[in-house]
C-alpha cells in the first residue's frame, strides 16, 4: 500500500494516457475517462473525470502492482506550487478526511496550472 499519510511522494512526468492506460482500465468505471496521466520511474498516477488512481509497481518483475484509488469528491483542500528558476519541480497537495495529506511531485515541465483548475472543477 502506498502511504499517504506520510505525504508519499512521486516524481512524475506526463505520459500519454495509451502508455499506462491498459494499466488501470479494468478499474475503470463504464464511461470514465482519462484526462491526464503522469509517468515516474515504474510508479504512475492516472487523473480520470472521477478520480486519481496512483499505481506503485512493486517487486522485481513488476507485475505485483497497487491501485490507490482517491476520489475528488473526498478532497477537502488541496494546494499547488508551481516550478520556479531554481527549483524545478512542481508539487500538488491534496487533503481527504481520514486519508491526511497526498503529496505528488511534477517535473517542472507539467502544467501544474492546468491540473490545479482540473481538480478545482471536479470538486467545486
Amino acid at each position: 500500500m502506498i502511504d499517504f499519510a506520510n505525504g508519499s511522494v512521486f516524481k512524475l512526468n506526463p505520459c500519454s494516457p495509451d502508455e499506462v492506460g491498459p494499466a488501470v482500465a479494468p478499474l475503470m468505471l463504464y464511461g470514465e475517462q482519462i484526462v491526464a496521466a503522469f509517468k515516474a520511474v515504474r510508479d504512475f498516477v492516472v487523473f480520470t473525470d472521477k478520480r486519481i488512481i496512483a499505481v506503485n509497481v512493486q517487486g522485481l518483475t513488476g507485475k505485483k502492482r497497487d491501485f490507490s484509488s482517491l476520489p475528488y469528491s473526498k478532497i477537502q483542500a488541496w494546494s499547488i506550487e508551481t516550478a520556479g528558476s531554481f527549483d524545478l519541480d512542481a508539487e500538488l497537495e491534496l487533503w481527504y478526511s481520514g486519508l491526511g495529506r497526498v503529496r505528488f511531485e511534477f517535473k517542472g515541465s507539467s502544467d501544474i496550472l492546468q491540473l490545479g483548475h482540473m481538480i478545482a472543477s471536479f470538486v467545486l
